[in-house]
């Protein structure tokens, strides 16, 4: 079966600096992630940036912080509150966002006044955190000007779920922008729409239907005008993580067209595996195998095409532990 993924070429992703072990971070330390640093930079080609040193702050520096409006917060800093950065790293963010068009996916460092997604403490007059937390200034810039790009923090990534997901979109995303440099047309939006069909329906089946009829109104309109819109709703549906039921659900759509193929044998112990998945017995890289051995045997041109079977190389090993 021909795999989905090129082997070819390898996905920019952006990543805080000091995930990948840079000594930038204000104590002059590093957080380094063995995960990106090691595991990771076999498949990708990671982009090192640190906004903080980018725009002028110093190793090591003073530490800064988010204050104010938790909506709209002001960078300064947490020794001295006359250091106010806010612009900076905003229009270090927007100048950056406009250079990285060929990035695939950005990993942040968590918490981070800079670089942080969510979860940032937003301080208030007397030193208390507010309830609301805000987003760090730069990661919030770069995001508005990406709103699509597939996003995730190092701490979130050490879950296998939420890290099979953030790959998977990655690896769409390097997909789509293929596609966009072959130049879009109706048949190769459809043909990419229906390469998808089984990867929307493990993550969000409703929205499958949806950009179905998206592309099913096409008619005479330009392609091009369409596309923008139906990709943002792709990278919005496959942001929502897969379930084992939704997951079950598509094994055991696609081990409908091998009915007639493998015996009836075959048949139970195909889903004697899926029923031990649904239940947590075994993880979701059992019953695929088992699904791709009887497709290597009995070639079904549609299901060969799915990305589903193959979001990621094999050897990143990310469905082992989902």
């Amino acid at each position: 079966m021909a795999s989905t993924v090129s082997s070819h070429t390898k996905p920019k992703i952006a990543i805080s600096a000091c995930l990948m072990g840079a000594e930038v971070r204000f104590n002059g330390g590093h957080k380094e992630s063995r995960l990106c640093s090691q595991a990771l930079s076999e498949h990708f080609d990671f982009v090192p940036l640190c906004p903080e040193v980018a725009i002028g702050l110093g190793i090591p520096r003073q530490p800064i912080r988010l204050i104010g409006d938790p909506a709209q917060p002001q960078a300064v800093g947490s020794v001295d509150a006359t250091l106010n950065v806010t612009q900076a790293l905003h229009d270090y963010g927007v100048t950056t966002a406009a250079a990285l068009t060929d990035i695939c996916g950005y990993i942040f460092m968590q918490k981070s006044p800079s670089c942080g997604l969510e979860r940032v403490k937003v301080y208030q007059d007397g030193g208390r955190p507010a309830e609301l937390s805000g987003r760090g200034i730069y990661a919030q810039a770069i995001c508005a000007a990406h709103p699509d790009l597939p996003v995730e923090e190092d701490g979130r990534l050490n879950d296998p779920v939420l890290r099979e997901n953030f790959l998977t979109r990655v690896y769409a995303y390097s997909a789509w922008q293929a596609l966009l440099n072959a130049g879009i047309t109706r048949r190769s939006l459809t043909e990419f729409h229906a390469r998808y069909k089984y990867q929307l329906m493990a993550n969000h089946p409703a929205q499958y239907k949806i950009l179905g009829n998206l592309l099913g109104n096409l008619g005479k309109s330009d392609a091009c005008k369409i596309a923008p819109l139906y990709f943002s709703e792709l990278m919005k549906a496959l942001k929502q993580c897969a379930t084992r039921r939704t997951h079950t659900n598509v094994l055991q759509h696609i081990s409908g067209y091998l009915k007639r193929s493998i015996s009836a044998e075959d048949k139970q112990e195909m889903q004697l595996l899926i029923t031990q998945y649904l239940h947590g017995i075994v993880p979701l890289v059992v019953p695929l195998t088992l699904l791709k051995h009887h497709f290597r045997r009995h070639p079904t041109p549609y299901i060969s095409s799915q990305v589903y079977l193959q979001p990621h190389p094999e050897n990143l090993s990310l469905r082992n532990a989902i």
